[in-house]
């Protein structure tokens, strides 16, 4: 789950030496290292860097202990300050002792000072001209547009978190229930966070990647982290349509109905490639375009490009330009008449900028595609893509993957997870160390043997897990079965969240946490603020009107919930009111969750199970945090009784938990899965 509370250093240098995310990490292992006494001493230190990263490979214990000791930036009784001021200096000479540049760039690459951190003023340029043009007509932002891109006017306005909740719901409508942004001109230092925790959470939701980002990042406006949170949010606007499902007359790309299913599992960078190359191919030009910076560097592909999209714009002295600034501006006008917003300049698309490039191209694409509207190919595209009862799954947990930040980014989970190593990156967060690396092939895998043993280490990990993966074999992910995909993916979310919950009742004789301790922690939340509600499982029809979790939400932050938003929840549009509300409260309060409002409208069991475990997990989190010391148990769990299924359901399953049931029950139960109760549009 999600926590993003900043950790502050009274030293304002210091603190600009790192992210948020390794204040957090270095703050934790040294409040580790705490004797009886209270205290850190000098000497623990050595030990302690030895094991980070950074300095494993660089140094001895001695070796760092005698820059410790003759850096004069610690006492022999050490404050965390010193320590992050030790962190420095060892950071220092490990850069120094590396000699090689290119060993000394890896090397800061790993460790992040913000003396690396260089603001690309043209990126930011278009950045603020791209929300000037979408938000200038937003009641409440236009107010504070248009941002001007020479001053630094764009960092302050992100401190109160707003913009970016605002600038989500244009890359993705209706992510964020605009009701639960804080949107007062003068926000008190909770309510900023709250924006910042919302956004930070709604962005994994939509598909960015925040690690290294915390709130105290965005409320001190730090430029790098703001602009490269922006930029992931505007490519996912901009590339939202790059797919079969929104575009299906992409089909005409490939020549063969066989090659259909390769199309879809491309990246939306390199199905934009592909169409801009099939274009380039007809109009004619010889080379092909690999990337978005070097090989769009003479502009001569552009000119190619939009001569065949919209040749009634085009001019001969685009090409017959000899100079590449000239021939960029030219081309940069011919966009223009095809309505293309003027974002780059001339000088972006001759230096080769990767990432304005994309988004020119991408501008190019939603404007005119050129594709053909062939209702045969159409039809055929449609209905490779018509996965509708599985579609929100998909969604869901490609989204949770990504949320992990692991070096692969999934962008169609049936395509992406058939290799195994996406699944063994996934397994090796949620269950550290249990990946034999040493057995594994990353890709790219040409030998299809390599994928089965790759697969088959997943399988053998989660039956370590205890997972249920009766008539399960490595090769069936191989072959894309996409019913045991999800399947497997449910177990290994579930198993998370219970492993999550479960450290937090150390204190607790180590008892596993069951789906049944989740289902009373919440009924007792409820009762105990005064309230009659209550539920008998995950599959509770009164749950599709909201109200249950909106008390819930309220009794562990009474002051989250706006009880003059809520609905009665007795239509369908008063439930989606509140289902909505519901997943940006959840969020807002630091849940890290991926449903949709029609999961709670359709009570679709295991998001429920879901949604109500991430409630607990954060609630529990604050009791830990205020009582971590306390020999009692943080956890408000009454024993659960042998009988407790997951859903209630006694006649059903009796005694019977979801990790215990076959892998066949959890891919085609519609009680555990809900595949035929799962259909409707797919929200992306």
């Amino acid at each position: 789950m999600s926590r993003f509370e900043g950790v502050l250093v009274s030293d304002h240098w210091l603190q600009s030496q790192f992210t948020q995310v390794q204040l957090r990490s270095l703050k934790s292992k040294f409040m580790a290292l705490k004797n009886q006494n209270g205290q850190v001493v000098v000497d623990d230190l050595p030990a302690l860097f030895l094991k980070l990263k950074p300095f494993s490979e660089m140094f001895t214990e001695d070796e760092i202990s005698n820059v410790l000791h003759s850096s004069g930036s610690v006492t022999n009784e050490v404050e965390f300050e010193e320590f992050l001021r030790a962190y420095v200096t060892l950071q220092s000479k490990a850069v120094t002792k590396s000699g090689d540049s290119k060993n000394s760039s890896s090397f800061l690459k790993a460790t992040t000072t913000t003396l690396l951190h260089t603001i690309d003023e043209s990126e930011k340029k278009s950045y603020v001209a791209h929300i000037n043009s979408y938000l200038r007509d937003d009641p409440f932002m236009k107010q504070f547009l248009p941002i001007d891109p020479a001053t630094n006017a764009l960092f302050e306005l992100a401190r109160d978190g707003v913009l970016l909740c605002k600038l989500i719901n244009v890359a993705v409508p209706n992510t964020i229930d605009e009701r639960a942004i804080n949107t007062k001109k003068i926000l008190n230092p909770w309510e900023r966070n709250e924006n910042h925790t919302l956004c930070l959470n709604s962005a994994k939701a939509i598909g960015c990647t925040v690690v290294n980002i915390g709130t105290q990042d965005l409320i001190e406006g730090r430029p790098h982290l703001v602009l490269g949170l922006i930029s992931q949010i505007i490519k996912i606007q901009l590339l939202a349509d790059l797919n079969l499902r929104k575009t299906p007359q992409l089909v005409e790309l490939v020549e063969d109905n066989n090659d259909v299913e390769e199309l879809m599992g491309l990246a939306p960078e390199k199905l934009l490639l592909k169409w801009m190359n099939f274009h380039l191919k007809k109009a004619g030009y010889k080379k092909p375009v690999t990337n978005f910076s070097s090989d769009l560097k003479d502009g001569e592909a552009y000119a190619y490009l939009l001569n065949v999209l919209a040749p009634e714009h085009g001019s001969p002295a685009t090409l017959d330009a000899k100079d590449p600034v000239q021939r960029a501006d030219l081309v940069l006008d011919h966009a223009e008449k095809m309505d293309c917003k003027r974002y780059l300049t001339p000088k972006d698309i001759v230096e080769g900028s990767a990432n304005l490039n994309l988004a020119f191209v991408a501008q190019i694409f939603h404007q005119r595609n050129g594709l053909s509207t062939d209702s045969k190919k159409i039809s055929f595209a449609e209905m490779m893509t018509d996965d509708v009862q599985m579609s929100r799954e998909e969604r869901c947990f490609r989204l949770w993957i990504n949320s992990f930040g692991i070096s692969s980014y999934v962008n169609n989970l049936f395509e992406d997870v058939r290799n195994g190593w996406v699944l063994l990156e996934v397994l090796d967060k949620v269950s550290p160390g249990s990946v034999n690396w040493k057995q594994s092939s990353k890709p790219p895998i040409k030998m299809p043997f390599r994928k089965v043993e790759n697969c088959n280490q997943v399988i053998k990990i989660g039956t370590q897990l205890k997972f249920s993966l009766v008539n399960l074999a490595g090769n069936d992910f191989v072959q894309g079965n996409k019913k045991l995909i999800l399947a497997f993916l449910w177990q290994l979310m579930r198993f998370h969240m219970l492993q999550l919950l479960k450290n937090l009742r150390s204190h607790s004789q180590g008892k596993e946490i069951t789906d049944g301790d989740i289902l009373k922690w919440a009924n007792k939340k409820v009762k105990n603020t005064g309230r009659t509600s209550q539920i008998d499982s995950f599959k509770d029809k009164q749950l599709s009107s909201g109200i249950f979790f909106l008390q819930l939400l309220s009794a562990v932050e009474p002051r989250v919930v706006n009880w003059n938003l809520v609905t009665k929840g007795e239509s369908d549009d008063e439930k989606k009111l509140n289902a909505t509300y519901i997943i940006s409260v959840a969020r807002k309060l630091g849940c890290s969750i991926f449903l949709l409002p029609e999961d709670i409208m359709e009570v679709n069991q295991k998001m429920i199970l879901m949604l109500t475990a991430s409630i607990m997990y954060w609630s529990l989190q604050q009791s830990h945090d205020e009582s971590e010391s306390s020999p009692a148990s943080v956890l408000e769990i009454p024993e659960a009784s042998p009988e407790s299924s997951v859903n209630g359901d006694h006649d059903n399953f009796t005694g019977v938990e979801i990790s215990k049931m076959s892998i066949d029950d959890v891919a085609s139960d519609d009680s555990v899965i809900s595949m035929e109760e799962n259909g409707g549009t797919l929200l992306e």
